[in-house]
């Protein structure tokens, strides 16, 4: 049983290395558990819930934030709700997620802008006119998403190889340049086309008057993010959250109930695949050759969400 953040994941692959090493037979034998502590505590009003890590509470709070909501998409429009608006949601989020994926390539903030860009195909890639003209739309959408000290620069760029001209953007922020070009795949990726699926469905959507309703609350929106960011503030003011860094933050009640109580508790049972993947990760981080660590780190550095220090 070890915390349930980063530090807590660390300690668990010491130790099950430590087990496939010198006690291999505990494993074999099916006998090695990992305790599922909750990395949050919820609570509205009098309820409260435990949940396990990030995912599960944006889940929570994203079901929260749709209890009683409705899209009006102009001010006589019947309104966008369950169902349907759960699916447009959820849709919105996963192709947020992919951008986030994909930011170790291609800056996040431009590939979620592309969502509301015409879509490009493989005739488009063949043309360099289509293609300049398509990347300075490009760049007057993003004009206002510049953050202060930086500055991005579009352009196309021919692949000889492949006779085809592809977006290529340039950040300069405190004095470094940063230079991504697309490649050709990307515009035939399913990642791709999950942009370019959601941009079908929120083109046009939003009219002059729209409006997003929570119960009796309404706000007028001009664009579906602005009214998903509405409800989800609107859901997370009405809730308290507390992060558990460590177990040593619960007392004891609240670590039985929530990890130690064998009508309730999440157990993982250990097999000696995972501590084969532990040893590796073991040896990679800790091992006396350096090149292969430099590799991970380089690798996962930008995958980090959350650095506790």
């Amino acid at each position: 049983m070890t915390d349930a953040d980063v530090d807590g994941s660390h300690i668990r692959t010491l130790l099950l290395t430590f087990f496939f090493r010198q006690m291999p037979e505990l494993i074999e034998n099916g006998y090695i558990y990992i305790a599922q502590p909750p990395l949050y505590k919820v609570k509205r009003g009098k309820q409260e819930q435990y949940l396990k890590d990030d995912g599960a509470l944006d889940g929570y709070l994203t079901q929260s934030a749709l209890e009683n909501a409705s899209l009006h998409v102009n001010e006589n429009a019947p309104g966008i709700a369950d169902q349907p608006l759960e699916d447009l949601v959820k849709e919105f989020r996963d192709v947020h997620k992919v951008a986030d994926k994909l930011s170790r390539i291609y800056p996040a903030s431009v590939l979620r802008e592309m969502i509301y860009m015409p879509a490009v195909s493989t005739e488009s890639l063949a043309d360099k006119n289509i293609m300049e003209a398509w990347v300075a739309q490009l760049s007057e959408r993003i004009e206002n998403l510049k953050s202060a000290g930086s500055t991005m620069t579009f352009s196309v760029e021919e692949d000889k190889e492949l006779n085809v001209w592809l977006p290529k953007v340039t950040i300069i922020a405190h004095g470094v340049d940063s230079h991504y070009r697309w490649n050709a795949d990307f515009f035939s990726s399913i990642n791709y086309g999950k942009i370019v699926s959601l941009g079908g469905k929120l083109q046009g959507l939003i009219e002059d008057g729209a409006f997003i309703q929570k119960g009796e609350r309404k706000r007028e929106i001009a664009s579906f993010e602005e009214a998903l960011e509405w409800l989800m503030t609107e859901s997370t003011k009405r809730h308290y959250i507390q992060r558990y860094k460590g177990l040593g933050e619960m007392n004891p009640e609240q670590l039985w109930e929530t990890t130690m109580d064998p009508d309730v508790r999440r157990m993982l049972k250990v097999t000696i695949e995972d501590a084969i993947a532990a040893d590796q990760i073991f040896n990679t981080l800790m091992g006396d050759h350096v090149e292969p660590r430099r590799a991970f780190i380089e690798s996962n550095a930008l995958n980090v969400a959350n650095l506790d220090i």
